[in-house]
């Protein structure tokens, strides 16, 4: 891939779900967040931990249905988030990286394949920070 080609050009962090309240008021909040009509990846969180990782093709609209409609499966449960705008390709990809890399309340699963540690050497793991932390505490 080019180095000129992101995965990922803009994001936004821990906005409150008031934004979408406050628009109606402030236009140019009400333009710059209406112009994110493009593909991307959102974090619903309740408070500061993540509540649903999804993805779209326009950021904006869906934001703004999961906010506003009451009838929405995540209406209730949410009060801030965060978006990236992905590259449309890509978006089924990052949305799995973030599923896989926090837990969700949803309990949301990445399409992404897991490796998981073998059981014998997580064993051998647990038992040698085990010995680590006693000879630190003696």
């Amino acid at each position: 891939m080019p180095s000129n080609q992101k995965i990922v050009t803009q994001y936004a962090r821990m906005w409150p779900r008031e934004v979408f309240d406050a628009m109606e008021e402030n236009k140019l909040l009400l333009k710059e967040v209406k112009d994110l009509q493009q593909p991307g990846v959102y974090i619903l969180y309740r408070d500061d931990v993540p509540y649903y990782v999804g993805k779209t093709v326009k950021l904006y609209s869906r934001l703004h249905d999961h906010a506003n409609k009451s009838t929405d499966r995540y209406f209730n449960f949410w009060n801030y988030f965060s978006f990236f705008v992905v590259a449309a390709k890509h978006v089924d990809e990052v949305e799995g990286v973030l599923i896989a890399a926090m837990t969700t309340a949803n309990s949301a699963v990445p399409r992404i394949p897991q490796i998981k540690l073998d059981p014998k050497l997580a064993r051998i793991l647990r038992q040698a920070r085990r010995h680590q932390f006693d000879h630190q505490s003696a």
